[in-house]
C-alpha cells in the first residue's frame, strides 16, 4: 500500500478518464462527469503541480449530457471526443462529438462536429484518436467500427468495419494499434478481433476466448508491437502474441473481482496497471515478455527480474473503472474511481531503480 497517493474528488458520479497525451510537459488527465442532470456534466482538466505536489483543475461544462468516454487527440492538445446520453425529442440516446477546450475555464466545451452513427447503431462505446494520426478518430458502435477523417470543424467517414455474426453480436470496446497503424482490435463478449483497415471486410486474427466472461479493455504493448494485454470479468489479465492466439503467454489472477482496465506503461512496457471492482488499483511488472527481455545480454547489465505485483493502491472506496499513465512522466498514473474520486500515484522508488539501474 501507499500513502503517498494524492486525492482529487468530484461532485458528481464519474466512469471515464484519459490522459492528455499531447501534452508532454505536465502530468494532466480529463475526468467526464456523470450526472443525471444532463446540463450540471463538466470535464475536468486535473494538473500535478510537482513543485508542490498538488492537485489544480479547470472545469469545463458539459451541457449535452452525461459523459462515458473520452479521447483526447494525440497532436492537438485542445481536441477531445466525448461519448455521451443525450436527450433528443424527448428521448435518450447515446451520442459522440469533436470538442474544443476553450481558452478559458467555467465555460463550455465548444462543438466542432458530431460523428453521425444514426444509420450505424445506437450503442456507442468510444470515440478514440488514433495514436499516430491527429486527424482519424475511431468510433466503436454496435457491431461496426466507422473510421473517420477529422478536420477543423467536420467528421467525414473513410472506412467502416462490420463484425458479422449470429444473434445481433456487439462490441464492448476497441483500441488502436499504435506501431502499426493500419491496426484496430474489437472485443465482444469473450473474444477479441484485430482488423486491418485498409482491408476492413474481414478480420486479420481472433482470439476465440481470451477470457471466460465478457472481455472489458485491451491495451497493445508500445515497444512490441504483437503484445496484447486483455482483462475482463473473470478477474484476469492476460497477455497475448497476436501471431499465436491460441494460448496466452501468460495469465494471472491478481484481482479478485472484474478487471475493468488496463495499461502499458508508454516507456516502461514491463510495467502494467490494472483497475479492478475490487477498488484496488495494482502496478504489475511483467518483465518476461518485455521489450527488455528480448535485448542481447551485452547490451543490459540489469538482473532478471521475476513477474509480480510491485504497488498496491487501495485508497478508492467505490470500483475502479479507469487507470492510465501520465503522457509527461512514465512514473505517474491515474485512477478513477464512480463515487468520483481520483488518485494520482507513483512507482515505488526501488522498482523504478530497479529498472533504471
Amino acid at each position: 500500500m501507499s500513502g503517498d497517493s494524492l486525492i482529487y474528488g468530484l461532485e458528481f458520479q464519474a466512469r471515464t478518464l484519459a490522459a492528455h497525451v499531447s501534452e508532454t510537459e505536465k502530468t494532466q488527465f480529463f475526468i467526464g462527469t456523470q450526472s443525471l442532470k444532463l446540463a450540471n456534466n463538466q470535464i475536468h482538466l486535473v494538473q500535478l503541480n510537482e513543485d508542490d505536489n498538488s492537485l489544480h483543475a479547470q472545469i469545463y461544462k458539459h451541457k449535452e449530457g452525461e459523459i462515458w468516454a473520452l479521447s483526447a487527440s494525440t497532436k492537438d492538445p485542445n481536441l477531445i471526443t466525448s461519448c455521451y446520453n443525450a436527450e433528443v425529442d424527448g428521448k435518450f440516446c447515446m451520442k459522440s462529438s469533436l470538442w474544443k477546450i476553450p481558452a478559458e475555464q467555467d465555460t463550455e466545451v465548444q462543438k466542432l462536429c458530431d460523428f453521425d452513427v444514426e444509420e450505424y447503431g445506437t450503442d456507442i462505446k468510444i470515440s478514440t484518436f488514433h495514436p499516430n494520426d491527429g486527424g482519424q478518430v475511431a468510433t466503436v458502435v454496435d457491431n461496426k467500427v466507422l473510421i473517420w477523417n477529422v478536420a477543423e470543424d467536420s467528421c467525414k467517414l473513410s472506412c467502416t468495419i462490420v463484425m458479422e455474426g449470429k444473434g445481433q453480436p456487439k462490441f464492448t470496446t476497441g483500441k488502436w494499434n499504435t506501431p502499426i497503424n493500419a491496426q484496430f482490435a474489437t472485443a465482444n463478449d469473450c473474444c477479441v478481433r484485430g482488423w486491418d483497415t485498409r482491408n476492413p471486410s474481414k478480420h486479420a486474427w481472433i482470439i476465440e476466448n481470451a477470457h471466460l466472461q465478457l472481455v472489458r479493455d485491451i491495451d497493445f504493448n508500445p515497444n512490441r508491437h504483437h503484445f496484447l494485454a486483455t482483462c475482463g470479468d473473470d478477474g484476469r489479465s492476460r497477455f497475448w502474441d497476436i501471431r499465436n492466439t491460441s494460448q496466452p503467454l501468460i495469465s494471472r489472477s491478481d484481482h479478485s473481482h472484474w478487471v475493468w482496465s488496463i495499461r502499458y506503461n508508454h516507456y516502461h512496457d514491463e510495467l502494467i496497471a490494472s483497475a479492478s471492482s475490487d477498488t484496488r488499483v495494482l502496478i504489475t511488472r511483467i518483465q518476461s515478455i518485455s521489450s527488455s527481455s528480448i535485448l542481447p545480454e551485452e547490451e543490459t547489465t540489469k538482473d532478471k527480474l521475476s513477474d509480480r505485483v510491485i504497488a498496491t493502491f487501495d485508497q478508492h472506496e467505490d470500483s475502479v473503472y479507469c487507470v492510465e499513465w501520465s503522457a509527461a512522466d512514465p512514473w505517474i498514473l491515474a485512477s478513477l474511481s464512480y463515487d468520483g474520486r481520483l488518485l494520482i500515484n507513483r512507482v515505488p522508488k526501488d522498482e523504478k531503480y530497479k529498472i533504471l539501474l
